[in-house]
């Protein structure tokens, strides 16, 4: 393993937060962070951001919306609404 440089870790960041790294390449990238300050900050925002996503992800629209926006698109479908009013 060696130190792959902030240019590198920084460019892998999401990657590397999904596991979509070989396993040499997320070595390289976990050992960077473990020695630079600014690289591990970035990736707890990274992290932090991951984390509001996938939780907004898995939340549902609330059944009145969602029925207002099901009969909007198949309005337009039908061929006899304009998309904007």
């Amino acid at each position: 393993m060696t130190d792959c440089g902030c240019e590198k870790a920084k460019a892998e960041l999401e990657e590397y937060l999904h596991n979509e790294l070989c396993r040499e390449d997320a070595a390289d990238i976990r050992e960077h962070m473990d020695h630079c300050d600014d690289c591990r900050a970035e990736m707890r925002v990274g992290v932090a951001i991951t984390e509001v996503v996938q939780r907004a992800c898995r939340e549902s629209a609330p059944e009145e919306l969602r029925a207002i926006v099901l009969t909007r698109i198949r309005t337009i479908q039908s061929g006899h609404g304009a998309l904007v009013d």
